[in-house]
């Protein structure tokens, strides 16, 4: 019996050894996750609070990987790490529900407006069917950023309820699970079809924010336009996106 429980603490401290080395080689992943979701939300927002939750999120993933998965633990901890920041995201939400209730017309008339149009509507026309200036059109555009992005973040949930977003099937092959390789799979299509769908510039937004991970600034150099009119192109690419997913379910 003495030999049995030796043997039994001695795979107990490997296993806890193994879990520590997976939470802090990973912490990195966690610094990173955190300042790619800070970088497109109001200052306002305490980063340490979602670092914090990011955190946990990362000791979830490692108490529950289960490498006979097949998964590696990078991507498994990344899925986690994202849900837990979304749920603190979720928590405190700021946005007032008139703001909730403004996005979620303007994505209704931009779903009419493509209707009716045949295709997609610019700014100057979705500002004169909402029957407001192309200034305030572009404010609300601004206004409403944090929500579209979140959103966005957080379009599907797998098998096992975790966050799938539009990052996760539009990143490196490599870094994909095989939950994510089978959405894919099934989506590649109807996703490449509504990027390819998106004015000129709203699609360079999009590719260089997903897929080269630039951030508004970076991409406001490479288009030679402001920061505050990225954030509005990326909005309005987002908005349209988001009402195109909205229709398609893998």
């Amino acid at each position: 019996m003495s030999n049995l429980r030796a043997y039994q603490e001695q795979a107990g401290d490997r296993s806890q050894q193994l879990r520590e080395t997976m939470i802090t080689s990973h912490l990195p992943l966690v610094r990173y996750l955190v300042n790619r979701f800070a970088a497109q939300l109001p200052s306002h927002l305490d980063t340490q609070d979602l670092a914090s939750a990011a955190v946990i999120g990362l000791i979830h993933a490692a108490d529950r990987f289960d490498p006979e998965r097949g998964v590696q633990f990078k991507t498994f901890a990344e899925q986690h790490i994202r849900g837990a920041i979304l749920d603190e995201l979720r928590a405190n939400d700021s946005l007032s529900r008139t703001m909730r209730d403004k996005c979620k017309m303007v994505e209704r008339e931009m779903h009419q407006q493509e209707h009716i149009l045949g295709r997609n509507p610019t700014g100057q026309e979705m500002a004169e069917a909402l029957q407001i200036s192309l200034d305030d059109y572009y404010s609300l555009m601004e206004d409403i950023h944090e929500y579209s992005f979140i959103s966005i973040d957080d379009s599907w949930d797998d098998d096992e309820g975790h966050p799938l977003s539009l990052a996760d099937i539009l990143g490196d092959e490599e870094e994909k699970s095989p939950q994510n390789l089978a959405i894919a799979g099934q989506t590649a299509k109807a996703i490449g079809n509504a990027i390819d769908g998106l004015p000129e510039k709203e699609r360079l937004a999009v590719t260089l924010y997903y897929y080269e991970e630039m951030n508004l600034k970076e991409i406001g150099v490479v288009l030679a336009l402001t920061e505050s009119r990225i954030c509005q192109i990326l909005s309005q690419a987002m908005i349209r996106l988001k009402a195109k997913m909205k229709a398609f379910r893998p």
